[in-house]
């Protein structure tokens, strides 16, 4: 995306001329900013916004070396976002934000009941241990899904967007994407994930440094189909599809976590211009999101010490760039106000 740079200097007059001292607003000035730029207005705002939460099995979680808790888990927490017990559902209604749960490929026959998009490409990926994930027809039908369901929410009005996900060892393939792209060092990439202990932390990490020499995840770090294939979720294709449609539909996009990001990284190399688009909510406590964060060039919004995931660090961020683009469309400037500006 080329920002227009008349639209820049008029947004920063207006932000500058309001009853406050020169950047007293912090980070919130930056995303009124960038609001503005993304809407090409000066009079951004934010329209009925949403969270989709991808979910996904992956195939190593079978094993037990990547996760101390069953794959079983992924349905079973579907079911409590569809039944509205999870944080996530929490935050949304507190926020009033739409909340979406997609089946991207879950190990399990969903009944068509459930308040659940049943989207699945297959039942769960293979153990990449043995064999690559997915194939690529999966991995581009899966892409394909994100962007349908993003474009379908748009459709409704919505012009801001968050993605969350749900996959029992799914920090394991974005510790993967993310050592792959950015060249850090596995151990360095990989996090306790759902709750593992140090044992449990060494074996993870060993099994991941295993499976990047077994399918060269050297040589893929540019090649976001291959890399998908190879060692991706079905959530993880889905939120990356779902990514470059928001942008091309200049959404603005509000990046979660460890997961959310990994996803991101994906998308920016089918579109580097959406970097332009994103707000990132917040620092995840997974050891490798800061990291992935500074790749990026990046600031977030927050920094609580959460790795929960589900799309719960966007749903607390949401309310934070309404709050940036009220107090650029709502707050006085000087001169209505009648204040001096005079130092």
């Amino acid at each position: 995306m080329t920002y227009n740079g008349d639209l820049k200097q008029q947004l920063l007059h207006k932000i500058n001329t309001k009853t406050k001292p020169l950047g007293a607003l912090g980070m919130l000035e930056e995303v009124a900013l960038q609001a503005g730029l993304v809407q090409d207005t000066l009079s951004p705002s934010i329209n009925n916004p949403h969270i989709v939460v991808f979910a996904g099995d992956h195939g190593i979680a079978s094993t037990g070396l990547v996760n101390p808790y069953p794959q079983a888990v992924t349905a079973q927490m579907v079911l409590n976002f569809a039944r509205g017990g999870a944080a996530i559902n929490v935050f949304c209604s507190q926020h009033q934000i739409q909340l979406k749960v997609v089946d991207a490929g879950v190990n399990v026959d969903f009944d068509p009941s459930e308040k659940i998009r049943h989207l699945k490409v297959a039942k769960g990926t293979h153990n990449y241990l043995e064999a690559a994930a997915m194939n690529r027809q999966q991995c581009k039908e899966a892409i394909a899904k994100g962007a349908i369901i993003v474009e379908e929410i748009f459709n409704k009005g919505c012009n801001c967007i968050g993605f969350g996900e749900m996959g029992i060892g799914n920090t394991s393939a974005a510790s993967l994407i993310m050592s792959a792209i950015t060249g850090i060092a596995v151990a360095d990439c990989a996090g306790r994930g759902t709750g593992s202990n140090d044992e449990q932390l060494k074996i993870k990490i060993a099994t991941l440094e295993q499976v990047f020499d077994k399918h060269q995840l050297s040589r893929l770090g540019n090649q976001p189909l291959e890399l998908l294939t190879a060692i991706g979720g079905f959530e993880i294709a889905m939120m990356t599809g779902a990514y470059c449609k928001a942008a091309e539909l200049n959404m603005i996009i509000v990046v979660d976590g460890f997961i959310a990001t990994a996803a991101l990284m994906l998308a920016l190399q089918m579109d580097t211009g959406l970097l332009c688009n994103c707000v990132f909510a917040h620092t995840s406590g997974e050891q490798g999101h800061e990291k992935m964060l500074q790749f990026l060039g990046v600031k977030p919004l927050l920094q609580l010490n959460m790795r929960l995931g589900e799309g719960t660090g966007a749903a607390l961020a949401i309310p934070l760039l309404q709050s940036a683009v009220n107090f650029l469309n709502e707050m006085a400037s000087f001169e209505s106000a009648g204040v001096s500006s005079d130092k």
